[in-house]
């Protein structure tokens, strides 16, 4: 029965019970984290394969003869942007390769837009606005927040951003870009509809140099049936906005998290922009590591077989914490949930107001989730109902052992709410 049809002596009864069940949990010492995002052990060793694929009989040489030992090859090895063109369906010549992550490259193309700009003046001199569909990625803020640039909250739902909302702020020309997260979205793992993803190639900013931040983080990352994702840089082109367009990609969570490759696409004039402050900012990237995935990622046939492998080591982790919130929370009427294609995360809503309580009591019998409010700029959940689940790095028993605590944690926040 669902707990808003109890009495409150009904609910009291039941937060007695609760409590004593919480209380037995916090005893046995529990030391579980499911703060972030992070590929479990057997993930990383069926990559182990890239540390070990170049040696002395490779000559260190990419496709195109270039020693990866040296200097130079600014934007990435050949077979590498080829690589990722494939992988983010662009040209070859509009991908940079970059180092091992795309947080830091996104990191760089905010800090070029705030020093210098894009074109049109450097945003700091603009009182510079940000738009940002929330829930969302808490790096994607932070990133936004230490530059110390405005930002707008933009609701989301199953089909994307909200476009009307967006359409509207981007007559602001304060107002330099947007952060997004199209495929299995994070933290609520849905996937841009055909209509979202064709109404932001559209967008007509008034702001010249306003940037489509395209995190498409999790496009491999199907958990069986995959979500289709319409592709942007292809309606950017009928459009002609693909210098507005900012595309990034990384191997991150692929092959090794701290020392996969990653890659930013745009349109030519932004490409040219974006080269032109590498030139100044490195003599060239890690080729050698380049080369380690090139040797064991021929084309995006070997990739996509590679993630199947996760993909099927991922499900019964997904389906745990499904299983316990159907079992547990959904017939009480507590909260909702999403049930993702893909991706690393399950998005969960209590009822509005309970979320912060459900974090500490968590925290306290030795479950540690991502910060409550860190899904919203600022670390500001208005309704205080997002938690953000990530379920990949325990192993299963241990994650249906986080998973009871998590409920009864959800339960107890619920009824002290109720009751008051």
């Amino acid at each position: 029965m669902k707990y808003t049809e109890l009495s409150k002596e009904k609910l009291s009864e039941e937060l007695e019970a609760l409590r004593k069940e919480y209380t037995e949990i916090k005893n046995l010492g529990l030391k579980l984290d499911m703060s972030r995002g992070k590929p479990a052990f057997d993930q990383i060793d069926c990559s182990n394969a890239v540390i070990d694929s170049v040696n002395a009989s490779t000559g260190y040489k990419s496709a195109d003869g270039t020693d990866c030992r040296n200097y130079g090859g600014l934007d990435g090895i050949s077979e590498v942007k080829e690589l990722f063109a494939q992988l983010m369906e662009v040209p070859a010549k509009n991908v940079i390769v970059g180092g091992n992550s795309s947080l830091n490259l996104m990191f760089d193309v905010i800090a070029q837009g705030v020093a210098v700009g894009f074109g049109n003046g450097a945003w700091a001199t603009q009182n510079a606005k940000f738009l940002c569909p929330a829930p969302g990625y808490d790096r994607h803020f932070a990133i936004t927040e230490y530059f110390g640039i405005e930002m707008i909250n933009i609701d989301m739902d199953e089909n994307g951003p909200d476009m009307d909302a967006i359409e509207e702020h981007v007559k602001d020309p304060a107002v330099k870009g947007i952060w997004n997260v199209p495929k299995y979205n994070n933290p609520l793992g849905i996937t841009y509809s055909d209509e979202v993803v064709r109404r932001m190639a559209a967008l007509k900013p008034a702001s010249p140099d306003f940037l489509n931040m395209w995190d498409n983080a999790y496009n491999v990352h199907h958990l069986g049936t995959e979500d289709g994702l319409l592709n942007i840089f292809t309606e950017c082109e009928k459009i002609g906005t693909t210098d507005n367009l900012v595309y990034f990609s990384s191997f991150s969570k692929i092959t090794l998290p701290g020392a996969g490759i990653s890659a930013m696409a745009s349109g030519d004039g932004t490409v040219a922009k974006l080269k032109k402050r590498l030139s100044f900012q490195t003599i060239g990237p890690d080729k050698m590591n380049q080369l380690r995935h090139a040797m064991v990622f021929k084309s995006i046939d070997d990739v996509i077989n590679h993630m199947e492998i996760q993909g099927n080591m991922l499900l019964p982790k997904f389906e745990a914490v499904l299983d316990a919130l159907d079992t547990e929370l959904a017939p009480r009427g507590l909260g909702s949930y999403t049930r993702p294609n893909g991706g690393y995360f399950i998005s969960f809503d209590t009822i509005p107001g309970c979320a912060s309580r459900v974090g500490e009591l968590c925290k306290e019998a030795g479950l540690v989730l991502t910060p409550i409010g860190a899904t919203f700029p600022y670390g500001k959940d208005p309704e205080n109902k997002n938690v953000r689940i990530a379920p990949t790095f325990p192993p299963v028993d241990e994650l249906k052992t986080a998973m009871k605590l998590f409920c009864c944690a959800v339960k107890i926040a619920s009824i002290e709410l109720l009751v008051k």
